[in-house]
């Protein structure tokens, strides 16, 4: 009988919480409840954005679970809404006549 593979973040379960980051430790929390989400969660972490952008990302990921209509319901846009922490809207908010 052939063994299963375990995705990365499965084997991520094995380390203490204290030594995930914040955007591993929100993807724990995701796959505690939904463990279907793997390949979602596991695109999230392994995309190529910082530390601060891809605990962004993980949250929008993550809000967008309890809802219906939300388009970071696809971790590719959740990427892409995390990249720059928000700071777009931000410097809008900033720029706005006051």
């Amino acid at each position: 009988m052939a063994r299963a593979k375990k995705s990365k973040a499965n084997a991520d379960d094995a380390r203490p919480l204290e030594e995930l980051s914040p955007a591993e430790r929100i993807g724990r929390e995701i796959l505690t409840d939904f463990g279907d989400l793997a390949p979602s969660v596991k695109r999230i972490l392994h995309a190529e954005l910082d530390e601060p952008d891809r605990h962004q990302a993980m949250l929008l990921f993550k809000a967008s679970l309890t809802g219906t209509g939300d388009p970071n319901r696809d971790p590719r846009v959740a990427i892409d809404n995390g990249r720059g922490n928000g700071t777009a809207e931000v410097a809008a908010a900033d720029s706005a006549p006051v």
